[in-house]
């Protein structure tokens, strides 16, 4: 069974994992100069979705994004699955 404790500390390590994964990814990256920047997103607004990016690739990675994130939340949401 889930309670709210383990929620809080299972919450917190996966921000703190987050921001070890950030830290290391610029460590990483170093002071290329000609590495090129894409960007892309998805905002949903109920079931309407704006989708936006700079290149083709970027925005069909967002597309696809979008429709799983749209599916999990369908599955979590509706169909009943209990996880309280």
């Amino acid at each position: 069974m889930i309670n709210g404790s383990n929620l809080i500390i299972a919450g917190i390590l996966v921000i703190l994992i987050g921001f070890i994964l950030v830290f290391v990814g610029t460590a990483l990256q170093g002071t290329n100069k000609t590495s090129e920047v894409k960007t892309g997103g998805v905002i949903l607004i109920g079931p309407i979705p704006i989708i936006f990016g700079s290149d083709k690739g970027t925005i069909i990675t967002a597309v696809i994004l979008a429709i799983v994130v749209m599916i999990v939340a369908y599955f979590l949401f509706y169909r009943g699955l209990k996880i309280f």
